[in-house]
């Protein structure tokens, strides 16, 4: 009985050459990557440059290299000053509020529209509640203290409602403004934030919620087992970057800068009115820049801390 012949293995194939890599079609992609990273360098990362003003007691006539080194002077008056725990714990405790209430909203509202059937409803809605975020809050702030004014709509609607006996002084209280500013994220973010969601759930193909219903599953149901494991990778990204925002709060400079003032200065004053005030209004750019560096840190610490609990988790992380 004759053996049967051997036949060599196939050779794995050589890995492309640097010559085919960089092939026309290839070099013109990156091309039009160029401007977008020539951007980001000057505008992102030249400027980090101007950071090393926050070890220095420097005057802006003799720039940023200018100026006496002070090493970290700038930073311990800054741990040692009572506003800036106050703008820390203003800024913390708003953030918080709208990480609970403006981060689910979106989320429930795109679960919401994706159950509407009507396409002309849905469109509607949609265009309806994604407006306000085009308002810029110049024009937000003003509404709202037109509305909320002792003589305006809202107290007399509490008060024709028996709710309130006399006109509430909501921009002269500062128990008030914790909510309002959280309200208002609310009314201006939510249809915005709820088109990324939104888009994850379109992508589920249609046979899943057919096999589904065969099986009986209701709405609640598909929105429990397929909608929302549809978008959980989502929600942890979006996640991430709400919580490396924490610091900066977003809204909270416009908020603070529009609708403090001295009555509610103890729950409006916030860490990016902090910067400005020591920046731009007392000139004192050393320490704003030194208070910039120390908010940058922190949010930089809770975005690789957030990435990685994520990433441990159910390994929906960002990098």
């Amino acid at each position: 009985m004759s053996k049967p012949l051997l036949t060599a293995a196939p050779r794995p194939s050589s890995p492309k050459s640097m010559k085919d890599r960089l092939s026309r079609p290839q070099v013109s992609l990156q091309l039009m990557v160029l401007p977008a990273v020539l951007a980001m360098v000057i505008f992102n990362f030249l400027p980090m440059l101007g950071m090393m003003i926050s070890f220095k007691e420097t005057d802006m006539t003799d720039g940023i290299f200018g100026g006496q080194w002070v090493g970290f002077d700038n930073f311990k008056e800054i741990f040692a000053d009572d506003r800036f725990w106050l703008a820390m714990r203003n800024t913390v405790g708003m953030s918080i509020i709208k990480l609970v209430f403006t981060f689910t909203a979106p989320i429930l509202f795109a679960l919401i529209m994706n159950e509407i059937r009507s396409n002309a409803y849905k469109k509607l809605a949609q265009t309806i509640s994604t407006l306000p975020h085009f308002l810029s809050y110049v024009i937000v702030a003003t509404l709202c203290l037109i509305f909320l004014d002792p003589q305006g709509m809202v107290n007399h609607l509490l008060m024709s409602l028996h709710i309130t006996k006399e006109p509430i002084e909501f921009m002269a209280e500062a128990k008030w403004f914790w909510g309002l500013g959280s309200a208002l994220d609310l009314w201006k973010e939510t249809g915005w934030g709820a088109i990324v969601f939104l888009a994850a759930i379109t992508g589920v193909n249609s046979e899943v919620y057919e096999a589904a219903r065969i099986d009986g599953a209701g709405r609640l149901r598909c929105i429990w087992h397929i909608n929302l494991p549809a978008i959980r990778s989502t929600i942890m990204v979006m996640l991430i970057l709400n919580i490396g925002n924490l610091f900066y709060g977003g809204s909270n400079f416009d908020q603070s800068y529009l609708l403090g003032n001295m009555f509610n200065n103890d729950r409006s004053y916030t860490l990016g009115y902090y910067t400005l005030d020591n920046g731009l209004i007392q000139m004192r750019y050393s320490f704003a820049a030194a208070a910039d560096l120390i908010i940058s840190t922190l949010s930089l610490t809770l975005l690789l801390a957030a990435n990685w609990t994520a990433k441990k988790m159910n390994g929906s992380n960002i990098f």
